[in-house]
């Protein structure tokens, strides 16, 4: 447990990094990695579409200048439809090539109803039955070339809900990402998920959650950009989730991966400047992982 710290990582969405138009100002990839080195991170997810090179010789560079590695990253896929399985399998390929080549370990995929991510429905039992063999098919292509697969709980998609993640938990192997934002808005219990089902989790995402907001955003009254500007995701242990004992828990299993500190943020008004905005938050959630959960490692 005393390399715990070590093990903790970002993600450019906690530095407003987003691809949905509207969500907020991008700021410059090297201020953002330049912050993230400074708190003193050494590995981060990919982010959206265009925040580092598609190239994975230029992205290795461009991390490297600053001390970080690349750990994965999040990749939306379509795995209940079966008329989307080749452009599925053309997608995980092209992105799994993409992160070995660049380093990587981890394809963190996120089954979403269509490209476009529209809201999702009910699976029928057919489309879930195709959704199982995906998973499979995605591992597959993940093993041939280093990486692991780890399915992510997400808002508005069709592993959204704790009844969804007990089912498809009960039918295939995959691995986990413990979103402990997602999971907990959509009703799993976190901390049991991270006592009974370590073995299970192959990744984790430190998200906490303002809960007084998150009904709105599940119940689909408002949208998850909306949310997000509204304040839905706090600085680690300054809203509703139990993130120490989650740790905790992970910790004393056994757990020995990456913690990334995935705190969607959106800039709406003027670009902070340097050393301001979302590099505050960060470090806030990081003087709470050495302040509050390092002293109760060291005592469990």
């Amino acid at each position: 447990m005393s390399d715990f710290i070590s093990r903790v990582a970002s993600a450019p969405i906690s530095w407003g990094i987003c691809e949905v138009p509207g969500w907020g100002a991008m700021l410059p990839t090297d201020r953002v990695l330049a912050e993230m080195s400074g708190l003193g991170l050494c590995a981060t997810e990919i982010g959206a579409p265009g925040f580092l090179p598609d190239q994975p010789e230029k992205l290795k560079d461009q991390l490297g200048e600053f001390g970080m590695s690349l750990i994965g990253g999040f990749t939306p896929v379509v795995l209940h439809d079966k008329n989307q399985k080749q452009a599925t399998i053309d997608w995980a390929t092209k992105t799994a090539d993409l992160f070995q080549k660049a380093g990587a370990t981890h394809f963190v995929s996120s089954p979403v109803v269509d490209w476009d991510w529209s809201i999702p429905t009910a699976l029928s039992a057919e489309e879930f039955g195709h959704m199982m063999e995906m998973f499979g098919v995605v591992d597959d292509i993940c093993a041939a070339r280093g990486l692991t697969q780890v399915l992510h709980p997400h808002l508005q998609t069709v592993v959204e809900t704790d009844a969804d993640v007990k089912r498809v938990f009960d039918n295939c192997d995959v691995k986990w990402c413990l979103d402990t934002g997602h999971m907990t808005i959509g009703g799993v219990d976190t901390v049991k998920f991270a006592k009974e089902s370590a073995d299970r989790v192959g990744h984790v995402h430190l998200k906490d959650v303002n809960m007084q907001i998150a009904p709105e955003v599940l119940a689909r009254q408002t949208s998850i950009m909306n949310g997000v500007q509204k304040g839905l995701f706090t600085p680690l242990g300054q809203g509703d989730v139990p993130i120490a004992q989650i740790i905790v828990a992970l910790e004393n299993a056994g757990y020995n991966g990456w913690y990334v500190i995935e705190q969607d943020t959106a800039i709406t008004g003027a670009v902070p400047a340097n050393g301001q905005g979302p590099v505050e938050s960060v470090s806030q959630s990081i003087n709470y992982l050495k302040d509050v959960v390092v002293p109760m490692l060291a005592k469990a």
